[in-house]
């Protein structure tokens, strides 16, 4: 029996639509890294970006459980002395880029390196419920039916 490894003609990548609305950031994230690493599928590859292309609507309602959305903070350093920023996550869902949050815990879930960087780009975040990808006629995948634990309400 002989290891099986998927070469660029054998791949094939789908669009997925995912609506955000009221699913716990956490969990949303990990389906999301899931399937654009391509790990849902049979032919799945580790050194292969043989993921699907996934489309997150409603970003800005994302759900935080317990203390996250004032307590758990993003920090960045300026380069100058005593330039550390942060800012919670709830103060950025609040801001202008609502999206960023999902992008950031999505990206810690890849891995690093040009493969990362490769998957990443076939993720995009929009803040409301609007997208210009109908035309890719991406299938809506409900997360929140494949868990109870997936959904919160507010």
């Amino acid at each position: 029996m002989k290891t099986y490894s998927a070469k660029p003609s054998d791949l094939d990548k789908r669009w997925t639509l995912i609506d955000a609305d009221g699913l716990v950031l956490g969990r949303l994230a990990s389906i999301i890294a899931n399937h654009l690493r391509g790990k849902h599928k049979p032919t799945y590859t580790p050194h292969m970006d043989c993921g699907d292309h996934v489309v997150v609507i409603n970003a800005e309602k994302v759900h935080l459980t317990g203390k996250k959305r004032t307590d758990d903070i993003f920090y960045w350093h300026t380069g100058y002395p005593g330039g550390i920023k942060g800012r919670s996550k709830g103060q950025i869902l609040d801001g202008n880029h609502p999206e960023r949050v999902i992008e950031k815990a999505v990206e810690r879930m890849v891995p690093r390196g040009p493969l990362g960087r490769q998957i990443m780009s076939n993720l995009r975040v929009y803040a409301g419920p609007a997208h210009p990808h109908e035309a890719q006629q991406p299938v809506l995948l409900d997360v929140a039916a494949m868990n109870p634990k997936n959904k919160r309400a507010l």
